[in-house]
Protein backbone atom coordinates (compact mmCIF):
# COMPACT_ATOMS: atom_id res chain seq x y z
CA UNK A 1 0.00 0.00 0.00
CA UNK A 2 1.31 3.47 -0.93
CA UNK A 3 0.01 7.03 -1.29
CA UNK A 4 -0.63 9.28 -4.27
CA UNK A 5 -1.63 12.82 -5.26
CA UNK A 6 -3.40 13.94 -8.44
CA UNK A 7 -4.12 17.59 -9.16
CA UNK A 8 -3.94 20.89 -10.95
CA UNK A 9 -3.02 24.30 -9.55
CA UNK A 10 -2.46 27.92 -10.55
CA UNK A 11 0.90 27.01 -12.08
CA UNK A 12 -0.35 24.15 -14.25
CA UNK A 13 -3.88 25.10 -15.31
CA UNK A 14 -5.71 28.37 -16.09
CA UNK A 15 -8.66 29.46 -13.98
CA UNK A 16 -11.06 28.26 -16.70
CA UNK A 17 -9.90 24.68 -16.08
CA UNK A 18 -9.64 24.98 -12.28
CA UNK A 19 -13.19 26.30 -11.93
CA UNK A 20 -14.54 23.39 -13.99
CA UNK A 21 -12.79 20.89 -11.72
CA UNK A 22 -13.55 22.74 -8.48
CA UNK A 23 -15.56 20.78 -5.90
CA UNK A 24 -17.67 22.82 -3.49
CA UNK A 25 -17.45 21.92 0.18
CA UNK A 26 -21.08 20.75 0.08
CA UNK A 27 -20.31 18.17 -2.62
CA UNK A 28 -16.94 16.96 -1.28
CA UNK A 29 -18.41 14.08 0.80
CA UNK A 30 -20.28 12.78 -2.24
CA UNK A 31 -17.13 12.79 -4.37
CA UNK A 32 -15.02 11.29 -1.58
CA UNK A 33 -17.40 8.35 -1.41
CA UNK A 34 -17.32 7.86 -5.17
CA UNK A 35 -13.53 8.14 -5.31
CA UNK A 36 -13.17 5.47 -2.64
CA UNK A 37 -15.33 3.17 -4.74
CA UNK A 38 -12.93 3.53 -7.66
CA UNK A 39 -11.10 0.20 -8.02
CA UNK A 40 -7.84 0.14 -6.08
CA UNK A 41 -8.37 3.36 -4.05
CA UNK A 42 -8.68 2.73 -0.31
CA UNK A 43 -8.55 6.26 1.17
CA UNK A 44 -9.07 9.79 -0.11
CA UNK A 45 -8.85 13.47 0.82
CA UNK A 46 -10.01 16.24 -1.54
CA UNK A 47 -8.37 19.67 -1.35
CA UNK A 48 -10.28 22.16 -3.52
CA UNK A 49 -9.46 25.89 -3.33
CA UNK A 50 -9.48 28.78 -5.81
CA UNK A 51 -5.87 27.99 -6.73
CA UNK A 52 -5.82 24.18 -6.71
CA UNK A 53 -7.83 20.97 -6.92
CA UNK A 54 -5.93 17.99 -5.50
CA UNK A 55 -6.90 14.46 -4.51
CA UNK A 56 -4.72 12.51 -2.09
CA UNK A 57 -5.26 8.84 -1.48
CA UNK A 58 -3.96 5.40 -0.64
CA UNK A 59 -3.66 2.55 -3.12
CA UNK A 60 -1.75 -0.71 -3.54
CA UNK A 61 -0.95 0.28 -7.14
CA UNK A 62 -0.77 4.13 -7.29
CA UNK A 63 -0.09 4.27 -11.04
CA UNK A 64 -3.23 2.29 -11.88
CA UNK A 65 -5.25 4.22 -9.30
CA UNK A 66 -4.16 7.53 -10.81
CA UNK A 67 -5.23 6.44 -14.29
CA UNK A 68 -8.66 5.43 -12.99
CA UNK A 69 -8.95 8.67 -11.02
CA UNK A 70 -8.24 10.76 -14.14
CA UNK A 71 -10.98 8.83 -15.93
CA UNK A 72 -13.33 9.52 -13.02
CA UNK A 73 -12.67 13.28 -13.12
CA UNK A 74 -13.05 13.43 -16.90
CA UNK A 75 -16.38 11.60 -16.70
CA UNK A 76 -17.78 13.70 -13.84
CA UNK A 77 -16.59 17.19 -14.79
CA UNK A 78 -16.71 19.29 -17.94
CA UNK A 79 -13.30 18.27 -19.27
CA UNK A 80 -12.59 16.15 -22.31
CA UNK A 81 -10.26 13.18 -22.30
CA UNK A 82 -6.67 14.46 -22.41
CA UNK A 83 -7.73 18.12 -22.11
CA UNK A 84 -6.20 18.56 -18.65
CA UNK A 85 -2.58 17.81 -17.84
CA UNK A 86 -2.83 16.62 -14.23
CA UNK A 87 0.31 16.35 -12.12
CA UNK A 88 0.75 12.93 -10.57
CA UNK A 89 2.82 12.08 -7.52
CA UNK A 90 3.22 8.76 -5.74
CA UNK A 91 5.02 7.61 -2.61
CA UNK A 92 7.62 10.05 -1.29
CA UNK A 93 6.86 12.58 -4.05
CA UNK A 94 3.20 12.76 -2.97
CA UNK A 95 4.20 13.35 0.64
CA UNK A 96 6.76 16.01 -0.28
CA UNK A 97 4.17 17.79 -2.42
CA UNK A 98 1.65 17.95 0.44
CA UNK A 99 4.33 19.13 2.86
CA UNK A 100 5.22 22.01 0.51
CA UNK A 101 1.54 22.84 0.02
CA UNK A 102 0.89 22.96 3.78
CA UNK A 103 4.02 25.09 4.26
CA UNK A 104 2.91 27.70 1.71
CA UNK A 105 5.77 26.90 -0.67
CA UNK A 106 3.41 25.97 -3.52
CA UNK A 107 1.06 28.95 -3.11
CA UNK A 108 0.47 31.85 -5.50
CA UNK A 109 1.47 34.15 -2.62
CA UNK A 110 4.57 32.43 -1.32
CA UNK A 111 4.35 31.66 2.39
CA UNK A 112 0.69 32.63 2.79
CA UNK A 113 -1.06 31.07 5.77
CA UNK A 114 -4.58 30.53 4.43
CA UNK A 115 -3.65 27.26 2.70
CA UNK A 116 -2.66 25.68 6.03
CA UNK A 117 -6.20 26.10 7.31
CA UNK A 118 -7.62 24.84 4.02
CA UNK A 119 -5.52 21.65 4.23
CA UNK A 120 -6.69 21.07 7.81
CA UNK A 121 -10.31 21.61 6.79
CA UNK A 122 -10.01 19.21 3.83
CA UNK A 123 -8.60 16.50 6.09
CA UNK A 124 -11.26 17.08 8.78
CA UNK A 125 -14.03 16.75 6.17
CA UNK A 126 -12.55 13.49 4.86
CA UNK A 127 -12.32 12.18 8.43
CA UNK A 128 -15.94 13.11 9.07
CA UNK A 129 -16.99 11.41 5.83
CA UNK A 130 -15.05 8.28 6.77
CA UNK A 131 -12.60 8.17 3.86
CA UNK A 132 -9.32 8.30 5.76
CA UNK A 133 -7.45 5.48 7.45
CA UNK A 134 -3.90 4.95 8.65
CA UNK A 135 -2.08 6.26 5.55
CA UNK A 136 -4.02 9.52 5.14
CA UNK A 137 -4.16 10.10 8.89
CA UNK A 138 -0.38 9.81 9.20
CA UNK A 139 0.24 11.84 6.04
CA UNK A 140 -1.93 14.81 6.95
CA UNK A 141 -1.03 14.90 10.63
CA UNK A 142 2.65 14.98 9.65
CA UNK A 143 1.96 17.74 7.10
CA UNK A 144 0.60 19.91 9.91
CA UNK A 145 3.80 19.39 11.91
CA UNK A 146 5.91 20.28 8.86
CA UNK A 147 3.83 23.38 8.08
CA UNK A 148 4.16 24.70 11.63
CA UNK A 149 7.90 23.96 11.68
CA UNK A 150 8.52 25.84 8.41
CA UNK A 151 6.55 28.91 9.50
CA UNK A 152 8.16 29.09 12.93
CA UNK A 153 11.68 28.20 11.80
CA UNK A 154 12.07 30.42 8.72
CA UNK A 155 11.24 33.91 7.45
CA UNK A 156 8.96 32.67 4.66
CA UNK A 157 6.05 34.80 5.94
CA UNK A 158 8.00 38.03 6.32
CA UNK A 159 7.75 40.87 3.82
CA UNK A 160 4.84 42.36 1.88
CA UNK A 161 4.09 40.68 -1.44
CA UNK A 162 1.35 42.92 -2.86
CA UNK A 163 0.65 46.63 -3.19
CA UNK A 164 -2.16 46.33 -0.65
CA UNK A 165 -0.10 44.49 1.95
CA UNK A 166 2.83 46.89 1.44
CA UNK A 167 0.49 49.83 2.12
CA UNK A 168 -0.83 48.19 5.28
CA UNK A 169 2.67 47.40 6.57
CA UNK A 170 3.69 51.03 6.03
CA UNK A 171 0.56 52.25 7.82
CA UNK A 172 1.44 50.10 10.83
CA UNK A 173 4.94 51.57 10.91
CA UNK A 174 3.43 55.06 11.07
CA UNK A 175 0.52 54.47 13.45
CA UNK A 176 1.41 51.24 15.23
CA UNK A 177 -1.81 49.29 15.63
CA UNK A 178 -4.52 50.42 13.22
CA UNK A 179 -7.38 49.87 15.69
CA UNK A 180 -8.26 53.57 15.89
CA UNK A 181 -7.37 54.57 12.34
CA UNK A 182 -9.99 56.05 10.04
CA UNK A 183 -9.65 55.49 6.31
CA UNK A 184 -10.90 57.49 3.32
CA UNK A 185 -11.09 55.95 -0.13
CA UNK A 186 -11.19 58.31 -3.10
CA UNK A 187 -12.31 56.32 -6.12
CA UNK A 188 -14.20 53.02 -5.93
CA UNK A 189 -12.08 50.75 -8.17
CA UNK A 190 -10.74 47.28 -7.46
CA UNK A 191 -7.35 48.46 -6.18
CA UNK A 192 -9.08 50.77 -3.68
CA UNK A 193 -11.31 47.92 -2.57
CA UNK A 194 -8.49 45.42 -1.98
CA UNK A 195 -6.29 47.96 -0.17
CA UNK A 196 -9.20 49.00 2.05
CA UNK A 197 -9.97 45.35 2.82
CA UNK A 198 -6.33 44.82 3.81
CA UNK A 199 -6.50 47.81 6.16
CA UNK A 200 -9.76 46.58 7.71
CA UNK A 201 -8.27 43.12 8.21
CA UNK A 202 -5.52 44.71 10.31
CA UNK A 203 -7.96 46.61 12.50
CA UNK A 204 -8.80 49.94 10.80
CA UNK A 205 -12.14 50.85 12.32
CA UNK A 206 -13.99 53.03 9.84
CA UNK A 207 -14.13 53.68 6.11
CA UNK A 208 -15.31 56.72 4.17
CA UNK A 209 -15.80 56.23 0.42
CA UNK A 210 -16.00 59.02 -2.13
CA UNK A 211 -16.38 58.60 -5.87
CA UNK A 212 -17.53 60.68 -8.83
CA UNK A 213 -20.34 58.19 -9.30
CA UNK A 214 -22.07 58.44 -5.93
CA UNK A 215 -23.96 55.19 -6.51
CA UNK A 216 -20.66 53.29 -6.74
CA UNK A 217 -19.45 55.01 -3.57
CA UNK A 218 -22.60 53.85 -1.78
CA UNK A 219 -22.14 50.31 -3.09
CA UNK A 220 -18.52 50.03 -1.94
CA UNK A 221 -19.24 51.74 1.38
CA UNK A 222 -22.00 49.22 2.01
CA UNK A 223 -19.65 46.32 1.22
CA UNK A 224 -17.02 47.71 3.61
CA UNK A 225 -19.60 48.74 6.24
CA UNK A 226 -18.54 52.36 5.87
CA UNK A 227 -19.93 55.76 4.92
CA UNK A 228 -20.33 57.23 1.43
CA UNK A 229 -19.78 60.94 0.73
CA UNK A 230 -20.23 62.85 -2.50
CA UNK A 231 -17.09 63.59 -4.46
CA UNK A 232 -17.40 67.36 -4.02
CA UNK A 233 -17.56 66.94 -0.24
CA UNK A 234 -14.68 64.59 0.57
CA UNK A 235 -12.35 67.41 1.67
CA UNK A 236 -14.75 68.29 4.48
CA UNK A 237 -14.03 64.91 6.10
CA UNK A 238 -10.24 65.12 6.14
CA UNK A 239 -9.97 66.46 9.69
CA UNK A 240 -11.07 63.06 10.97
CA UNK A 241 -9.11 60.80 8.60
CA UNK A 242 -5.76 59.08 9.24
CA UNK A 243 -5.23 57.24 5.95
CA UNK A 244 -6.25 58.25 2.42
CA UNK A 245 -6.29 55.71 -0.41
CA UNK A 246 -6.76 57.38 -3.78
CA UNK A 247 -7.35 55.55 -7.06
CA UNK A 248 -9.48 57.53 -9.50
CA UNK A 249 -9.43 57.66 -13.29
CA UNK A 250 -8.91 61.43 -13.29
CA UNK A 251 -6.36 62.74 -15.83
CA UNK A 252 -4.92 65.14 -13.22
CA UNK A 253 -4.36 65.41 -9.48
CA UNK A 254 -7.47 65.49 -7.30
CA UNK A 255 -5.69 65.83 -3.93
CA UNK A 256 -3.77 69.10 -3.76
CA UNK A 257 -0.99 70.15 -1.42
CA UNK A 258 -2.85 73.35 -0.51
CA UNK A 259 -5.82 71.38 0.84
CA UNK A 260 -3.58 69.04 2.85
CA UNK A 261 -1.70 72.02 4.36
CA UNK A 262 -4.97 73.54 5.54
CA UNK A 263 -6.00 70.25 7.09
CA UNK A 264 -2.67 69.66 8.82
CA UNK A 265 -2.83 73.09 10.49
CA UNK A 266 -5.92 71.86 12.32
CA UNK A 267 -4.61 68.37 13.22
CA UNK A 268 -2.02 69.48 15.82
CA UNK A 269 0.75 67.23 14.54
CA UNK A 270 -1.37 64.12 14.04
CA UNK A 271 0.07 62.13 11.11
CA UNK A 272 -1.64 61.64 7.76
CA UNK A 273 -0.75 58.72 5.47
CA UNK A 274 -1.63 58.95 1.76
CA UNK A 275 -1.56 56.00 -0.63
CA UNK A 276 -1.72 56.99 -4.30
CA UNK A 277 -2.38 53.92 -6.46
CA UNK A 278 -3.69 55.83 -9.47
CA UNK A 279 -2.04 56.24 -12.87
CA UNK A 280 -1.89 59.16 -13.66
CA UNK A 281 -1.24 60.05 -10.03
CA UNK A 282 -4.07 61.48 -7.96
CA UNK A 283 -2.01 63.25 -5.30
CA UNK A 284 0.38 66.16 -5.88
CA UNK A 285 4.00 65.23 -5.12
CA UNK A 286 4.39 68.42 -3.03
CA UNK A 287 2.17 66.81 -0.38
CA UNK A 288 5.19 64.78 0.74
CA UNK A 289 6.99 67.97 1.80
CA UNK A 290 4.42 68.74 4.50
CA UNK A 291 5.34 67.85 8.10
CA UNK A 292 3.79 64.64 9.46
CA UNK A 293 2.47 63.70 6.01
CA UNK A 294 3.61 60.45 4.38
CA UNK A 295 2.90 59.87 0.68
CA UNK A 296 3.57 56.67 -1.29
CA UNK A 297 2.68 56.07 -4.94
CA UNK A 298 2.04 52.79 -6.71
CA UNK A 299 5.62 52.41 -8.00
CA UNK A 300 7.05 52.80 -4.51
CA UNK A 301 4.59 50.29 -3.10
CA UNK A 302 5.26 47.85 -5.94
CA UNK A 303 8.99 48.09 -5.27
CA UNK A 304 8.40 47.24 -1.60
CA UNK A 305 6.20 44.31 -2.66
CA UNK A 306 8.83 43.05 -5.12
CA UNK A 307 11.50 43.21 -2.43
CA UNK A 308 9.21 41.22 -0.13
CA UNK A 309 8.68 38.59 -2.82
CA UNK A 310 12.44 38.31 -3.37
CA UNK A 311 13.06 37.85 0.36
CA UNK A 312 10.47 35.08 0.50
CA UNK A 313 11.89 33.40 -2.60
CA UNK A 314 15.32 33.33 -0.98
CA UNK A 315 13.74 31.44 1.92
CA UNK A 316 12.52 28.55 -0.26
CA UNK A 317 15.84 26.69 -0.06
CA UNK A 318 15.95 27.25 3.72
CA UNK A 319 12.42 25.83 4.05
CA UNK A 320 13.24 22.78 1.95
CA UNK A 321 16.41 22.12 3.93
CA UNK A 322 14.35 22.28 7.13
CA UNK A 323 11.82 19.82 5.72
CA UNK A 324 14.63 17.48 4.61
CA UNK A 325 16.18 17.47 8.10
CA UNK A 326 12.77 16.82 9.66
CA UNK A 327 12.14 13.86 7.35
CA UNK A 328 15.62 12.40 7.91
CA UNK A 329 14.82 12.33 11.61
CA UNK A 330 11.15 11.29 11.42
CA UNK A 331 10.74 9.62 8.04
CA UNK A 332 7.49 9.75 6.07
CA UNK A 333 5.12 8.10 8.52
CA UNK A 334 2.47 7.34 5.89
CA UNK A 335 4.97 5.11 4.06
CA UNK A 336 6.20 3.24 7.12
CA UNK A 337 5.47 -0.52 7.17
CA UNK A 338 2.05 -1.32 8.61
CA UNK A 339 2.29 -2.80 12.12
CA UNK A 340 1.50 -6.53 12.20
CA UNK A 341 -1.75 -6.03 14.06
CA UNK A 342 -3.12 -3.75 11.33
CA UNK A 343 -2.72 -6.10 8.36
CA UNK A 344 -5.89 -8.06 8.99
CA UNK A 345 -7.95 -4.89 9.56
CA UNK A 346 -6.75 -3.26 6.36
CA UNK A 347 -7.34 -6.41 4.37
CA UNK A 348 -10.90 -6.64 5.62
CA UNK A 349 -12.12 -3.26 4.41
CA UNK A 350 -11.44 0.43 3.93
CA UNK A 351 -10.90 3.16 6.54
CA UNK A 352 -10.94 0.91 9.58
CA UNK A 353 -9.09 3.07 12.08
CA UNK A 354 -11.01 6.31 11.55
CA UNK A 355 -14.56 6.58 12.88
CA UNK A 356 -16.98 8.50 10.71
CA UNK A 357 -20.41 8.48 9.23
CA UNK A 358 -21.22 5.92 6.49
CA UNK A 359 -19.95 6.71 3.01
CA UNK A 360 -22.40 8.68 0.86
CA UNK A 361 -24.33 6.45 -1.50
CA UNK A 362 -24.27 7.10 -5.24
Amino acid sequence: MSIFCLGVNHKTAPVEIRERLAISEHHVPEHLGEICRVEGIDEAVVLSTCNRVEIYGGAADPAAALDRLVAYLESHFAVASGEVEFYRHAGEAAAHHLFEVASGLDSMVLGETEIFGQVKKAYALAQETGTTARRMNKLFQQSFSVGKLVRSGTSIQQGSTSVGSAAVDLAEKIFGKLDHCRVMIIGAGEMSRTTAQSLLSRGARSIIVSNRSYDKAVELASELKGEAVRFDDWETKLDHVDIIVSSTAAPHAVVHASAIRRVMERRRGHSLFLIDIAVPRDIEEEVNEIDNVYLYNIDQLQQIANEGKSRRERQIAVCRDLIAVFLREKGIEALAPVPEGHHRAEAGGKRNDTPGRPLPQS
